[in-house]
């Protein structure tokens, strides 16, 4: 089960649904079937609490710089490694060290915000041990191109002079040369995967700087000038990289979180991937639908926006794959949305004039009423 954003937690979510297969078996006087309860998330808002929760994994707080320089507390998660060797697994959200929401109103300025402290982020999960990286990189305040955060691993960016230059979106203009002698030697060894729904290339018309600069406070200059920023750089670190693709800027995502999705692909051979994908292969969900008789998921509201990454979509066409049934309980349903079409059954929990803060007793009593049903005719 997904959250219902607002009132339940993916955790709460699935234990009212769990809750509500007890009842109807009560009910019938029949056992309870084997049952697995996962988390569920799209990769964005969320995801580390609904990993942690779900896997046992712990939370982990560091001090960080915010976009802005200042120090600022921020919170990921680690799920244990395994007895077979498997390291731990980090899970990041980038807006917890660099999100807008971490910028005042009046002073937001993509010039002048920086990717570092999700760097820091990185470099304390690596000395706990994580080799595995799964990030989440939505909410951003940046459009530094990953500067800030690379800069944090010990990439180090210079003009031509030969001096260091900042590590926020006014730099990317004057770096000349990216030296890499001094990078974080676990690097090497880490694997990341990012959560990314964003499509957009790094630069242009449909790139990083026009389409979410606005929203991050730049005028039409600003937008322009980080716009020849993205491109400058992007030039310089096909140079350096040369062992890497030279268009990666142009790969879709490449301009994700202001240019943070090309960082990953450029210096660290990151993936960009669906993040309701990268949140499956975490919870193991594909292994446990292959011997699934019923598969039951669910989100606040089902419409129009379900079918676009977002993660009962994904729960949805799996169990497709699998030719496994499968039933969505929501909060609310449209049923004319293209996403109701992916389940069995869509059903909408809250009766009219229900309040969400009773999302959980209304979840509980329709995975009642659904699983009486289903169960008589087994």
């Amino acid at each position: 089960m997904d959250s219902f954003k607002g009132s339940l937690t993916s955790q709460q979510a699935g234990k009212a649904v769990f809750n509500g297969l007890k009842e109807a078996c009560r009910s019938l006087y029949c056992p309870m079937p084997h049952t697995t309860l996962l988390p569920l998330a799209d990769g964005g808002e969320g995801t580390v609490a609904a990993l942690m929760e779900g896997l046992k994994g712990t939370y982990h707080t560091v001090t960080v710089c915010d976009p802005l320089g200042k120090p600022v507390q921020a919170q990921y998660g680690i799920v244990p490694g395994t007895n077979d060797g498997k390291a731990p697994l980090a899970v990041i959200e980038m807006a917890a060290a660099a999100g807008l929401n971490l910028v005042p109103e009046e002073k937001r300025n993509p010039l002048h915000t920086s990717t570092y402290g999700v760097g820091q982020m990185i470099v304390h999960a690596m000395e706990q041990g994580c080799r595995t990286f799964l990030i989440g990189i939505g909410g951003s305040g940046t459009n530094d191109a990953g500067i800030g955060m690379l800069s944090a691993l010990g990439f180090v960016f210079t003009d031509k002079h030969g001096n260091k230059t900042g590590t926020c979106g006014q730099d990317l203009e004057r770096i000349a040369n990216i030296q890499t002698d001094t990078v974080h030697p676990l690097l090497t060894a880490c694997t990341f995967r990012i959560a990314s729904d964003v499509t957009n290339p790094l630069t242009g018309p449909n790139g990083a700087a026009a389409v979410y600069g606005p929203q991050k406070g730049a005028d039409a200059a600003t937008v322009q000038r980080l716009d020849r920023g993205l491109k400058h750089f992007a030039r310089v670190a096909s140079l350096a990289e040369a062992k890497t693709p030279e268009h990666l800027d142009r790969v879709p995502g490449a301009g994700a979180a202001g240019g943070l999705g090309y960082a990953f692909l450029r210096f660290l051979d990151g993936s960009l991937e669906p993040g309701a994908d990268l949140v499956i292969d975490a919870i193991g969900l594909r292994e446990h639908a292959r011997s699934a008789h019923l598969i039951v998921t669910g989100e606040g509201r089902l419409d129009s926006q379900t079918s676009m990454g977002k993660a009962p979509a994904a729960v949805a066409r799996l169990a497709q794959a699998y030719e496994k049934p499968i039933v969505a309980l929501c909060g609310s349903v449209d049923p004319h949305a293209a996403a109701a079409g992916l389940f069995d059954r869509a059903i909408a929990v809250t009766p009219p004039g229900g309040s969400f803060e009773d999302a959980a007793v209304y979840l509980q009593q329709a995975a009642a009423v659904f699983f009486k049903e289903h169960l008589a005719l087994i």
